[in-house]
Parts: structure tokens; C-alpha cells; sequence
């Protein structure tokens, strides 16, 4: 069952076209890889999909709901959570206040309703204490919940954005190369985290560069460049293929 589906979506930049009629499906409950040379697209595909870039023209599905050029607090609230390169997190409050504002429609946020229905506000903060806490244990920060985000290491700081999106109840995760720039033993442990999302329901897709990661984490693959889709497939089927050496590698 396809969660999201690009179909025919095309994006220029000075008429030089970053994507080119692009035409995808992915699959709920799996991790899909987009791969390629720097320049073949990846991310503007993310920032079409997430509502940062209004598409020239084609359609954009999620969960078989058009939301084509939607604004990106929109497709947010929809359930599609994104991951940037550059880490966006409060760096000055906890881990635990920085997972607690990335819930979405806290009642809280209505003074009347704060001021006249304290007992109800009382029951709703202390549940969501309680699930921030929970996202914070499943990415493995339990031990650091109190401490200023700033003073993380920074893979940790990427375990905290992704925390952060399923408070704000991401069912599609869009990772921009969550694994580039950590030491060897935490990507063990982002791939390990990714990998018990889906079991858990979750759909990833991710941007990377490294083909090992790749290869152990994919459920499927595809192949980019200059704005086209070159191949989709199994890991295997990708990476072995002489169209991906001369493509991506250049041989």
C-alpha cells in the first residue's frame, strides 16, 4: 500500500530543471533510500513533498490525499515529519522541553481553556510529560532528558530531532542523511532506531550517501540523476548495477 505518491512532479530553478517529471510511489512501513550524485534532486524532491517548494507542475499523495503545494505547517499536522541536514532543535532547552514543544494542538495553548478547565489541563500535561518521556527512552537520551540540547553530542542532536517528529505524531519520516557526520557506534544505533520504527508502523524515507548504510537499512531503493529517476529496486539490484556505477561513481 503506497503512503505517498509523486506523480509527474517536475521543479525549475532559472530553467534549469532540479526534478523532471518525477513519478513515485513508497510503500507504508518500509525505508526507501533516494541515492545520487550531489545536484540529481534528492532534496528538492524533500522540500516539494514537505511544502518548503511549490512544485511547477504534477501532484503530490499522501495517504491518497492530494496536498500539492499545501503549506508545511499543513503537511506537517497531516502526519509527514522532516528531518533537514542542519539540525533544527532549541539548543538553550532540554531534551525533554524541546520534545514537549514539538506536540501538536496542546490545549494548553487556549488561554480560556487553561484558565477555566485547570483539572482537565492538569490530566492533559501530565500525559503529555509521560509520552514525551517515552519518545525520549525509545531513542535511547533517556539518562540526558534534563539536559540543555546544546551540551549533546551530535548524533545525539539527530536522535532528538527524530524524537521530536514522532511527538508530533510523523507516520511519514522524511530524513535528510541522518547518518552522515556521527561516530560509527551511534549510526549503529540511529539504524537500529529506524529499523524498530517501521516495525512500529512508521514509513521512512531518507536521503544518503553512504552505501553501506544503505544497503543494511533499504527496503528499497532509487537512483537519481539530473532530476530523473534512473532505477528503482532492491538494495542489491541498485548497487551492483553498472548503471549505478557510472552514475554515481563516475566509472
Amino acid at each position: 500500500m503506497a503512503i505517498l505518491e509523486l506523480k509527474d512532479i517536475s521543479k525549475s530553478f532559472d530553467g534549469l530543471k532540479a526534478i523532471d517529471s518525477i513519478s513515485i510511489s513508497v510503500q507504508q512501513g518500509k525505508i526507501t533510500s533516494l541515492i545520487g550524485p550531489n545536484g540529481s534532486g534528492k532534496t528538492t524532491i524533500f522540500n516539494v513533498i514537505s511544502g518548503f517548494l511549490r512544485s511547477d507542475k504534477g501532484s503530490v499523495f499522501y495517504r491518497e490525499k492530494e496536498i500539492t503545494n499545501f503549506a508545511p505547517h499543513k503537511i506537517a499536522c497531516l502526519g509527514v515529519g522532516r528531518l533537514f541536514q542542519d539540525i533544527r532543535i532549541f539548543p538553550k532547552l532540554s531534551l525533554l522541553d524541546n520534545v514537549l514543544l514539538a506536540k501538536k494542538f496542546q490545549l494548553g495553548e487556549n488561554p480560556f481553556i487553561s484558565l477555566f478547565f485547570r483539572k482537565k489541563m492538569n490530566c492533559i500535561e501530565k500525559y503529555n510529560l509521560e509520552e514525551s518521556i517515552s519518545w525520549i527512552e525509545l531513542v535511547g537520551l533517556e539518562s540526558k532528558k534534563d539536559f540543555l540540547a546544546e551540551n549533546l553530542s551530535y548524533g545525539e542532536q539527530k536522535l532528538l530531532s527524530i524524537a521530536c517528529l514522532l511527538a508530533g505524531d510523523s507516520n511519514l519520516l522524511l530524513l535528510d542523511e541522518p547518518t552522515s557526520g556521527v561516530h560509527s557506534t551511534m549510526l549503529k544505533s540511529i539504524l537500529k532506531l529506524l529499523r524498530q520504527l517501521t516495525e512500529q508502523g512508521k514509513t521512512i524515507v531518507i536521503i544518503e550517501h553512504n552505501m553501506m548504510v544503505v544497503n543494511e537499512i533499504s527496503d528499497w531503493v532509487m537512483l537519481l540523476n539530473n532530476g530523473k529517476l534512473i532505477s528503482f529496486g532492491l538494495p542489491d539490484e541498485i548497487i551492483n548495477d553498472p548503471v549505478f556505477e557510472e552514475i554515481y561513481l563516475g566509472v
